[in-house]
């Protein structure tokens, strides 16, 4: 009998001590920001509606559908960022030129062949060479150097140090081409007929002679 009530008055000691105290009332580093968090929307409520006696419940929705929108958001924003870097992988990946006789002909026969194949129905091969006139006409421009081994990232990269309006512009249209070059795409007459005009727009641009 001793010993327990020697062990109850431990305990009461331990309990009535102030760290104790202060450690129960203490919420905890989350639970404090939470309820700050829902002290300044209900504060934000009653600026906006004076009208309105903000809840505990109603800022505890409220800040659940905060977060919510910022998980979505973050949802977004990485899966823009990973489609981005594939896009990226591809273009790094492909070839445009895949032999020495495509380099050797002239921007102008490519554009001759593109619209050759356009009128016998082919805008899918219409569409390659069209881009192929554009990479030539920037390499007779001497605005970027065709070769077979590069990539339209490194035409991109070195088009970029020339215009980077001309060079987003032309690697827009290089997505275009590796997805129906690899037959990722099939193209119709409209979609054609958006490409090559956007290709021509960059060979006539005036600025070119800036």
């Amino acid at each position: 009998m001793l010993n327990e009530g020697k062990a109850r008055d431990q305990l009461e000691d331990i309990l009535d001590d102030p760290e104790y105290q202060a450690y129960q009332q203490d919420p905890g580093f989350f639970s404090e920001l939470w309820n700050k968090a829902l002290e300044a929307i209900a504060k934000a409520i009653e600026a906006i509606f004076p009208a309105v006696e903000p809840t505990a419940r109603a800022s505890s929705i409220i800040l659940i559908g905060i977060i919510a929108c910022l998980i979505i958001a973050l949802v977004v924003i990485v899966i823009v960022l990973v489609s981005r870097k594939v896009k990226r992988r591809k273009l790094n990946e492909r070839k445009p030129l895949q032999s020495m006789n495509e380099l050797e002909w002239s921007y102008k026969r490519h554009m001759k062949e593109a619209e050759s194949l356009a009128a016998s129905g082919n805008h899918s091969q219409a569409t390659r060479h069209m881009f192929l006139a554009l990479l030539l006409y920037f390499h007779e421009k001497e605005w970027l150097k065709a070769m077979v081994w590069k990539t339209n990232w490194d035409y991109y990269d070195e088009l970029r140090k020339i215009n980077k309006e001309w060079a987003d512009r032309f690697y827009k249209l290089a997505i275009v081409f590796d997805q129906v070059a690899y037959g990722e795409r099939e193209v119709d007459a409209t979609e054609y007929a958006s490409f090559r005009d956007e290709a021509l727009e960059l060979i006539k641009d005036k600025a070119h002679e800036s």
